[in-house]
């Protein structure tokens, strides 16, 4: 269908078919499990069940930024949640995560063993399991950095399911949402820079939990890793977003958290599983 046809929404949506794109395989308008089947668990407190997309990734480079400060209450073992294959759908992941998205966690040192889905509320309760690592003390401090962090997560659907669908995955290519959400890409990319031209990183001096939250996100799109959109959204021309970006990605906490559950790129760059440090070496 053109932009020309006119489309008129019919009184009541019926789902009669696959949406196109990508991913037309695993959406679908309704909740719960297709089949059963039992999540596996390991030996470690913290089970990870994920996939190095950017929401994946903010959990494994916590996790790993966290054991790198010493906290061993959260050593973990992140097993790769396929979700081409459906595995989101399983009765174990959805006991995990009624929402049937990555990033699922299941903290076993807890009796019953505490679920925890949702990206930044799992960055948060890490945080506070380890006596606040990686949060501001300082009342007003903690405050930017939820703020920051709550920013990045209703910012990034109109990233990802907003122009990165519209741009890399749709099956066809319209200008009117591609423009909608460049647009409004742009501003976010604006919206960071702005606030880190006067920062060294987006609370101010300390790293913390926002960073980590919105790094995977916008920095790999201003790697040029994320939709190969960098020169369509001049990426360079955020400067302080890119010297922010390279400042987290050349961490080495960070480095190993990019790895866990990846199953694409380079041999060397995929760990599909991690049980214990030596799997990262």
């Amino acid at each position: 269908m053109s932009e020309d046809d006119g489309y008129v929404p019919p009184k009541v949506w019926t789902w009669d078919k696959e949406s196109g794109g990508r991913f037309a395989n695993i959406n679908r308008p309704i909740a719960g499990p297709t089949h059963d089947k039992d999540l596996p668990v390991g030996e470690h407190p913290i089970q990870l069940y994920s996939l190095a997309t950017p929401n994946g990734v903010k959990v494994t480079v916590m996790l790993e930024e966290l054991l790198a400060q010493g906290h061993k209450e959260v050593e973990y073992d992140a097993y790769l949640v396929n979700i081409n294959e459906g595995v989101q759908f399983s009765s174990g992941f959805v006991d995990a995560n009624p929402n049937s998205k990555i990033p699922a966690m299941v903290d076993h040192s807890t009796s019953p063993p505490t679920r925890v889905f949702e990206s930044g509320a799992i960055l948060f309760y890490l945080a506070e399991k380890c006596g606040g690592t990686f949060l501001p003390e300082d009342p007003s401090a903690r405050a930017e950095c939820m703020s920051w962090l709550f920013w990045q997560m209703a910012s990034t659907p109109f990233l990802g399911g907003g122009f990165g669908h519209f741009y890399a995955y749709a099956p066809e290519k319209y200008e009117y949402p591609i423009n909608r959400y460049a647009m409004e890409v742009k501003r976010q990319l604006d919206v960071l820079d702005r606030n880190l031209a006067e920062r060294e990183y987006l609370v101010g001096d300390e790293y913390t939990i926002a960073d980590m939250a919105t790094y995977p996100w916008y920095g790999a799109l201003t790697l040029g890793v994320l939709y190969g959109a960098a020169e369509f959204l001049d990426v360079k021309s955020y400067e302080n977003v890119l010297r922010w970006t390279q400042q987290i990605h050349e961490r080495p906490a960070v480095a190993r958290g990019r790895r866990v559950n990846r199953m694409w790129g380079p041999e060397e760059e995929q760990v599909p599983e991690r049980h214990s440090a030596a799997d990262l070496d």
